[in-house]
């Protein structure tokens, strides 16, 4: 059993540090310690490393540190592109090692052994597709066009000029530090696909995501019918009840069928576990992006509404508190009022809750059925964009 308790550990472990590292910065997980472990994941590591290097070798170990961070955080490289097919090519392999052996079984046809290859080849491709594929990139030739397509709101977006590309900015666009250009509708720098995701390649993104979560889901499934398979094939459960008398129930064969599959097939467990927890994270990832492309939002515009309206909020605020020192300080020097019920004092409400609501006016939100178009077909790969670019 303590190899069981083990590997169980060590799932757990292995949960926790991915949803930390991945999930930690989400509202959900506010003031918690999966937070604080996604912070010292991200930032707070990393800085006491630096100080570690700074304090070993001085300035020159900081300063060597701080080269590979420019060159893997902060220009375009193939690092995580390259990890990215060592993951799944190497899950793949282990997998073909591993668990090939037991297909055909009693609930895995032949056909598979193809289908598995086919299904990590989709992916490979749909990864390939959208590092490679134009974010759509604004420049002079074009700038015309998408200051037409995408109309400023005068709310988060204005009329200026990109001070790196001096060309005007259309509205939802963003100049990308990493890729050096501006990037109509910018949803984010991709690190794993070294590219924007932007107005032309939000769709290959999306279905990128919903693929790699439907093949982490199918394997997971294959490898329970696998183990299911073995389960019938040795007659565990018949063994169980029969030779050694054990009451043929889930909760008395449960922990025997578990020690037995744990001490038999831990690699396949431990596989199961991981495509399982992987095939979570996705789903969270791909869920929150299809809710940005159904309301026609942007990653870069969800953190911009989130300050406009903080910044609003401030503003409303700090002008009632101001009108209500101003009523108070007017009280004293005028006629004095008889005092106030301490009833009516305690239910009487506070001069903050009268904060005007601060509404996200999107304009860019068209309804469902265009908002999903507007992903599948790009504006500018219209022909209304196309012939308003000739003119």
């Amino acid at each position: 059993m303590d190899v069981q308790w083990i590997l169980v550990c060590h799932g757990c472990l292995t949960l926790l540090v991915l949803v930390s590292f991945l999930c930690g910065q989400w509202p959900i997980f506010q003031n918690t310690f999966i937070e604080k472990i996604h912070y010292f994941l991200t930032v707070g590591a990393y800085d006491y490393f630096l100080r570690f290097m700074s304090y070993v070798f001085g300035s020159k170990g900081r300063n060597a540190i701080l080269s590979v961070e420019y060159f893997c955080c902060d220009r375009p490289n193939p690092t995580l592109q390259a990890f990215y097919l060592a993951i799944i090519g190497g899950t793949y392999y282990i997998i073909a090692v591993t668990s090939f052996d037991y297909i055909p079984g009693y609930y895995l046809s032949e056909s598979h052994r193809y289908t598995s290859f086919l299904a990590v080849g989709v992916g490979v491709v749909l990864f390939l597709l959208t590092s490679f594929s134009e974010p759509g990139t604004v420049n002079a030739e074009n700038v015309t066009q998408y200051l037409s397509a995408y109309p400023y709101d005068n709310i988060i977006f204005t009329e200026k000029q990109c001070t790196t590309c001096k060309i005007p900015k259309p509205a939802r666009s963003k100049h990308c530090s990493i890729c050096d250009r501006c990037v109509a509708r910018f949803d984010h720098h991709c690190g794993w696909m070294n590219n924007c995701i932007g107005e032309k390649n939000t769709r290959y993104f999306m279905a990128f995501l919903l693929w790699h979560f439907l093949l982490c889901v199918y394997g997971t499934i294959a490898i329970v019918l696998i183990l299911a398979g073995q389960l019938k094939e040795f007659k565990v459960i018949h063994i169980l009840t029969v030779y050694y008398g054990f009451e043929n129930s889930f909760f008395s064969l449960a922990p025997h069928v578990v020690q037995w599959v744990l001490g038999a097939y831990n690699t396949q467990i431990l596989l199961m576990v991981f495509l399982a927890v992987i095939s979570l994270l996705l789903a969270g990832f791909f869920g929150y992006h299809a809710h940005l492309c159904i309301t026609n939002t942007t990653t870069n515009e969800t953190f911009k509404w989130k300050d406009y309206i903080s910044l609003k909020m401030k503003i409303n605020e700090a002008k009632v508190s101001a009108a209500a020192l101003k009523a108070r300080i007017s009280g004293m020097t005028g006629e004095t009022k008889p005092p106030e019920s301490k009833w009516k004092a305690f239910f009487r409400k506070s001069p903050l809750e009268d904060v005007e609501v601060i509404v996200k006016d999107n304009i860019y939100d068209k309804g469902f059925f265009s908002n999903l178009n507007e992903i599948a077909f790009p504006l500018s790969t219209r022909r209304s964009f196309l012939v308003s670019k000739s003119d």
